[in-house]
């Protein structure tokens, strides 16, 4: 009895402890894909116009649910809630007057009439089984994977997702034609001893799901916030003077990437006053055809040849609409580009960025010894050291010449050297001081 009371007493305190960091971190600005700000929170006696409450599953589903015995609800909550058949398990990601502006985006004009009920507050032995059910969902993805290979259906699971009670799930399937899965539900049911629900999603869905990083280097869009995927044409890269290149311009699910519409608008206003490309501009050198566009630097290059030479020439919009103006009067200027005048700058300061380096004082106790080598290298007359004696000074030049015998002169007058150097025997000032003393 002991046990048991011990058993109970730490799943409690399990199921307490995930109730608190769910409400802690769905409190977080991006602590989830379905995060929503309510900007209504500091504001304080706020009258209840409606009992109706926003509730996310799995970080990819949103509903909305009836608060119809009015419980104390606040977001990160974890509930149970009506479903067929049985219970499931959400948290609370919206309260308020801002649940009526969420549901005027879902379903715009037509929100229904009944909503599902939310029943209670999770309990202990409710959050044990959705933690249980949530476990098995990888091993039943790949199951469901192997069953669907072996019946020969063109399609892939992508996702699975338990109902908090354990007696349902539904099964996110990728496929480009129209499946036969009946033989698959009755197999799934058999094995797992659930209602199945079969969902179909497209490759973007999939990515959402799965996730991974971008080119950017961040998370995917469609996996961090992104939920409305909304059609991307190749007008798009047009319009921002992107290259075709398909292999730049696809994302991981193999579409075009969400993000060649984030800056369309904004691209499409910087465009409105600019010429078509088609016209070319007359010059009394020729024609120029248009080769390129900086939209944000307002500059077009266009293309022309001057005595046989092809060479560009980079003009500004006004001068593009001005000698289209001129033409259409049938007027040709003579140079495309009007003359800059040069204006030069003079700084009262100079640049000096480059002439020091940041690691002149690091090692200066090398660098003297290296500086004392090299000086070595460069005087060659310097005597050999004494190094029997310890004495590290150099002779003088006296005691040299004393200590020395002369040799046979050349005719220069100076002495001749041993070409061997290798046979040559090292002198002894101090044993030929000794001997002549």
């Amino acid at each position: 009895m002991e046990t048991n009371n011990n058993n109970i007493s730490s799943s409690k305190i399990d199921s307490e402890k995930i109730q608190e960091s769910i409400k802690e971190s769905s409190k977080r600005a991006g602590s989830s894909k379905l995060y929503c700000r309510n900007w209504l929170q500091d504001i304080s006696d706020v009258p209840a116009t409606h009992n109706i409450v926003e509730i996310r599953f799995k970080n990819t589903r949103k509903d909305f649910y009836e608060n119809s015995s009015n419980l104390s609800l606040e977001i990160g909550d974890v509930v149970a809630v009506e479903s067929s058949p049985g219970h499931d398990i959400g948290v609370i990601s919206l309260t308020g007057e801002l649940v009526k502006e969420q549901m005027k985006k879902v379903f715009k004009n037509r929100i229904p009439e009944k909503f599902n009920t939310i029943y209670r507050k999770a309990k202990p032995n409710d959050i044990e089984k959705w933690e249980e059910a949530k476990s098995l969902e990888h091993s039943t993805m790949i199951r469901t994977r192997q069953i669907a290979k072996n019946l020969r259906l063109d399609m892939k699971i992508g996702d699975v997702e338990y109902q908090g009670d354990k007696t349902k799930a539904i099964f996110y399937y990728i496929a480009d034609e129209r499946v036969d899965f009946r033989e698959l539900i009755k197999v799934l049911a058999e094995e797992f001893r659930i209602k199945v629900e079969m969902r179909q999603i497209g490759a973007r869905q999939e990515a959402g799901r799965i996730g991974g990083v971008g080119p950017c280097g961040r998370d995917l869009c469609c996996s961090s916030f992104k939920t409305n995927f909304v059609s991307v044409s190749t007008s798009a890269a047009r319009t921002q003077e992107l290259s075709l290149n398909p292999q730049k311009l696809a994302g991981q699910c193999g579409k075009l990437k969400c993000c060649l519409n984030y800056e369309l608008k904004s691209y499409e206003d910087a465009r409105k006053d600019f010429p078509n490309t088609s016209i070319a501009l007359q010059f009394e050198g020729g024609a120029a055809t248009h080769s390129k566009t900086d939209v944000y630097k307002r500059t077009m290059w266009y293309f022309y040849k001057k005595n046989d030479i092809p060479s560009f020439a980079e003009l500004s919009i006004d001068r593009i609409h001005e000698i289209i103006e001129l033409n259409k009067k049938g007027i040709k200027p003579e140079n495309l580009e009007i003359e800059k005048i040069s204006t030069e700058i003079n700084h009262d300061y100079t640049n000096v960025v480059g002439e020091e380096s940041l690691t002149r004082f690091d090692n200066k106790g090398k660098n003297n010894k290296n500086k004392k080598r090299k000086n070595n290298k460069k005087n060659p007359n310097r005597g050999p050291q004494n190094k029997e004696s310890g004495n590290k000074n150099t002779p003088d030049k006296n005691e040299q010449n004393n200590g020395q015998k002369k040799g046979p002169q050349n005719k220069g007058g100076q002495n001749r050297r041993p070409q061997n150097k290798k046979n040559q025997k090292p002198r002894n000032n101090n044993q030929e001081t000794q001997k002549k003393e």
